[in-house]
């Protein structure tokens, strides 16, 4: 019997229905691989490389702080990103931001790239992938901190 378009009103509310629709979605990702990945490590390789990626991005943002001619450097490094060096004022410019996630974007790829060629085989236990997230995003966190490196500047 086919189901009707429109449901009765006063049958079930709408976040009702909306929910046991979305429980529903998507269907095909409980009955899982075929083939499921046997060790853990490439993928610990790849979340690695993101907090890895991230520290690499603070380090730069230090490195342009430090003098006019190193931020000079940073800004260099990141002016072939489309937008980074914007002639209407209206627009801006991104400055040391460009090189700042170019540095970002190196240091992902480039620790994937390693991790990944040494973790391919071998089992990640999930504590510690747990510490080195936690590590690593809180080092990269807590050098944007301004207490604890007072020569940063605030703008």
């Amino acid at each position: 019997m086919p189901k009707p378009l429109v449901q009765p009103v006063g049958s079930k509310p709408i976040y009702t229905r909306f929910w046991n629709e979305f429980k529903q979605f998507p269907k095909g990702l409980h009955a899982g691989s075929s083939a499921p990945p046997t060790v853990s490590g490439p993928a610990a390789a790849a979340l690695i490389s993101g907090g890895l990626g991230a520290v690499a991005m603070m380090a730069t943002h230090h490195f342009a702080e430090l003098s006019k001619s190193n931020n000079q450097i940073v800004i260099q490094m990141g002016r072939w990103i489309p937008g980074a060096m914007n002639p209407d004022p209206m627009w801006g410019n991104l400055e040391n931001y460009a090189g700042k996630e170019m540095m970002f974007f190196i240091g992902w790829w480039v620790s994937w790239a390693l991790l990944h060629q040494i973790l391919k085989h071998r089992q990640v236990k999930p504590r510690t992938l747990l510490v080195c997230l936690f590590g690593l995003f809180t080092l990269a966190t807590a050098m944007a901190w301004h207490p604890l490196f007072p020569w940063l500047s605030l703008m």
